[in-house]
């Protein structure tokens, strides 16, 4: 839930960690590109709002190291429990903007300033991008397939997400893999896997906003 999801949920920069930020360009166009992301998504009715995943996490650089599994549920970007400790509230844990990012709140939250980036490759994939502000802070960048505009990467703060392995659960399609890099370095430090994911329409009992 980036920590996954991170650790939670991205790069060897568009060809190496230590390139500087793309500058933005016309924001309609960054209306567009949200548009094809939500579409390939399921539609913004079928977003992910309120959820229960079951994630496999290993920290490192090892892919084949030690791993952990943990159950959360999540309401990003206020909202992440860990068992019954809510990580935002108690640990000012960052890593819900993640979340709210791959589930699409963020692009979708008219509080949200969209400035489209200007097209790129990415692992020889023709991307187009977004950065979103003013409800995220740094602004954060995310990254689609220009063909597909489903998610391939975030950039945040000092690391890049990498996003893989699209399943669709109650319609709603989503990256189920998700591989962070520090840009400073371009080496990978965890790897987050998702194995089960629901839908939630109410809060489980026990826990509380």
């Amino acid at each position: 839930m980036c920590r996954m999801f991170i650790a939670a949920f991205v790069l060897s920069l568009w060809s190496g960690a230590g390139s500087s930020a793309a500058e933005p360009v016309a924001s309609s166009d960054g209306a567009s590109v949200v548009a094809q992301a939500v579409k390939a998504a399921g539609g913004e009715a079928k977003l992910l709002k309120l959820l229960r995943i079951k994630e496999e996490l290993v920290l490192g650089a090892d892919p084949a190291g030690k791993k952990s599994v943990r159950t959360s549920v999540l309401e990003p970007p206020k909202y992440w429990w860990l068992g019954k400790r809510e990580r935002v509230g108690q640990d000012k844990e960052p890593a819900t903007f993640l979340v709210w990012a791959w589930t699409l709140g963020a692009v979708t939250d008219p509080k949200s300033k969209l400035e489209a980036l200007p097209e790129t490759v990415d692992e020889e994939k023709p991307v187009v991008g977004v950065r979103v502000s003013e409800t995220i802070t740094p602004a954060m960048d995310l990254y689609f397939d220009k063909s597909t505009g489903r998610l391939l990467r975030i950039d945040w703060r000092s690391d890049i997400h990498r996003f893989s392995d699209w399943r669709v659960h109650d319609g709603a399609g989503y990256p189920a893999r998700c591989v962070g890099y520090k840009k400073a370095s371009g080496k990978p430090w965890y790897y987050s896997q998702i194995v089960e994911l629901e839908r939630l329409s109410d809060l489980p009992e026990g826990l509380s906003r």
